[in-house]
């Protein structure tokens, strides 16, 4: 069961208020594709393209599509002011060397000691692993984007994953169709909650242990 467009659209904006003036910031493919589209015009950022872009801009209008121009998910993206082009090789060593201040994933799991799961499902067929493994282990910080339960009604969000993992406590922050948790040292913390669910939804549909923050906030 895909998420409608307007629910990815309302995470996507949702993750867009943790991005600042000034950041590099790379966005993994599914619904990170679409924060660029809810950065407000004052707030000046350079998207990060492991295909060898720095300086993405929101999507294109339909029929203004630049062939020669697409993310790293082969998608249609339009470049601001200033931007820049170059080899994948130098696109990772942005990575490695820890130049991204923000990374935004999509992802199959999350544990609540912030471990990712977003790259095979034993069993099926996939492009590979792309750039999730050196992004997350080395931005500066890590947005997870996803729905909070599977097509079976179970929950992502988990104690320990079930899925190979991508990498190992390094997620900072969870947004899901439900709510907004943050990982931190005391463990999973539940900031908040999507409207129209309250945070008796949440916890019921959260196998992960959950810290209820003392002042959590509705997003309408």
């Amino acid at each position: 069961m895909g998420m409608a467009v307007d629910l990815r659209n309302r995470i996507a904006k949702r993750a867009a208020k943790e991005i600042h003036d000034g950041l590099i910031v790379n966005l993994g493919i599914g619904i990170p594709t679409l924060v660029a589209d809810h950065i407000p015009q004052d707030i000046h950022v350079l998207f990060h393209a492991e295909n060898g872009v720095l300086g993405t801009g929101p999507s294109p209008d339909p029929g203004k599509e630049d062939p020669t121009l697409c993310n790293a998910g082969g998608f249609p993206i339009t470049t601001v002011m200033g931007a820049s082009y170059f080899d994948s090789a130098t696109a990772f060593g942005m990575i490695r060397k820890g130049y991204i201040d923000i990374t935004i994933l999509g992802a199959l799991e999350v544990s609540e000691k912030g471990d990712l799961a977003n790259w095979i499902v034993p069993g099926k067929r996939v492009p590979g692993m792309g750039g999730a493994m050196e992004l997350a282990q080395k931005a500066k910080k890590v947005i997870v984007l996803m729905n909070h339960v599977n097509k079976q009604g179970e929950s992502k969000i988990l104690k320990t994953c079930t899925l190979p993992l991508t990498a190992r406590q390094s997620v900072d922050l969870i947004i899901t169709d439900m709510a907004v948790m943050e990982v931190t040292e005391e463990g999973l913390v539940l900031k908040e909650v999507m409207a129209p669910y309250t945070v008796d939804d949440v916890i019921r549909n959260t196998e992960a242990t959950l810290k209820i923050h003392a002042a959590v906030n509705t997003i309408e």
